[in-house]
């Protein structure tokens, strides 16, 4: 599996705008053969940032992701709303997907 992990930090102006800027792109990359999960999230810490963790199945999904027409359309859209050059992290990983955590589990009370 190709695991990534982006931080985009969005000039302020564009944040409360940024999900719906980038839903199309979202959709369109959840809809791609090799794409396990694309999930947005924001930062706890700089309202302005958000993360987004990806998986593929393969180096080949990752590269055709790259290489569609929707991501090279969001790339040039994102320019225009983002206040920083992004920060990645791209590895391969093992597995398929997410694993149970096996330190935590929900406490059942009565």
């Amino acid at each position: 599996m190709i695991f990534i992990v982006v931080k985009m930090t969005v000039r302020p102006e564009r944040t409360k705008e940024w999900l719906t800027l980038v839903g199309d792109f979202t959709r369109a990359t959840r809809e791609e053969p090799g794409n396990l999960f694309f999930e947005w999230s924001t930062s706890v810490d700089n309202p302005n940032q958000f993360v987004l963790v990806e998986g593929f199945a393969s180096r080949e999904a990752g590269d055709a992701h790259v290489n569609s027409a929707h991501f090279k359309k969001a790339m040039d859209t994102m320019a225009d709303a983002i206040a920083t050059t992004p920060q990645i992290i791209s590895t391969e990983a093992p597995g398929s997907g997410w694993s149970a955590m096996a330190e935590l589990t929900p406490r059942h009370t009565s």
